[in-house]
């Protein structure tokens, strides 16, 4: 990601201004190497089981705390209106440890439950938190990266269980590699299948191509489930850290899909049921209180 990228960005789309400054937060906090200080360790991988499933995270939650605190500040003070209301969290008691698991496990109930407990809209609460787990997300791909499952077949990812962003088709082969948005895995898949639903039969699949996408840019979809995945025909994968921005970009895709019918799922690809607790040895606090 580079700051170009973000400001190309924000001269199409002016109104995305607020929320450019958080997503800008969120990846260059991704770049932080010593997230990885406390990623477990994964002896081995069972099929169709993201690598981060079931894991008890031993959390630095000094390290969450400030990270917390940095992105919410950000929102609050990025000008949106529905965001500034997140300034009065900056004095609030919250459980750092219930608030990374809840994002890890993209349990989006739990976030509004915490935004209700704590008197703020739970949208724009949810919406800011369900990021903190991105830092920690991109710390768990660099490193599990090379003892991944040879040959995921899933449609969700295999480090973090999310739905894929979208999906690239790459370089003269035109092999397919379905792209995480959370964590910045990649994973390879056949053309002919449907993420979502497992979907194979051609007859039941199709592609959308916008006018003004030409060649490079289409939506698949699928009938029987009725859901799309954005496709850009590539050289080479976006890096890790600007999947997300790539994502923003092609909102006119999302568009267009959501205009034909098409929806993407709700909630993660697979139901992780990991744990956050606090690291040991590190007498790790919460605003003066042992957690």
């Amino acid at each position: 990601m580079t700051v170009s990228d973000i400001e190309a960005l924000a001269r199409e789309y002016p109104d995305w201004q607020p929320w450019l400054l958080v997503v800008e937060a969120v990846m260059r906090e991704a770049t932080d190497q010593s997230w990885e200080s406390w990623v477990p360790t994964v002896e081995s991988q069972n099929a169709d089981v993201p690598q981060l499933s079931g894991v008890q995270v031993n959390a630095d939650l000094n390290k969450i705390r400030r990270w917390q605190q940095r992105l919410l500040q950000t929102a609050a003070q990025s000008g949106a209106p529905q965001m500034s209301q997140l300034n009065s969290l900056q004095k609030t008691e919250i459980n750092s440890a219930a608030l990374l698991e809840a994002a890890v496990c993209e349990n989006d109930a739990a976030l509004k439950r915490m935004a209700d407990d704590l008197g703020v809209d739970p949208e724009p609460f949810s919406a800011v938190t369900a990021l903190i787990a991105v830092p920690f997300l991109h710390a768990c791909n660099r490193r599990w990266q090379g003892s991944r499952l040879p040959g995921w077949t899933a449609g969700y990812c295999p480090t973090c269980g999310a739905w894929p962003a979208f999906a690239e088709t790459r370089g003269i082969e035109r092999s397919r590699y379905l792209r995480c948005g959370r964590c910045g895995a990649e994973w390879q898949a056949h053309a002919l299948f449907c993420c979502f639903c497992s979907n194979n039969d051609h007859k039941e699949l199709g592609s959308l191509v916008p006018e003004k996408s030409g060649s490079i840019r289409a939506i698949d979809t699928c009938n029987q489930c009725r859901g799309y995945l954005k496709t850009f025909t590539k050289l080479q994968g976006s890096a890790a850290d600007k999947i997300m921005l790539d994502d923003l970009a092609s909102v006119d895709l999302d568009i267009a899909a959501l205009e034909q019918g098409f929806k993407r799922p709700p909630g993660p690809g697979y139901a992780l049921n990991s744990k956050v607790v606090a690291k040991p040895g590190l007498g790790a606090r919460l605003f003066g209180r042992s957690v």
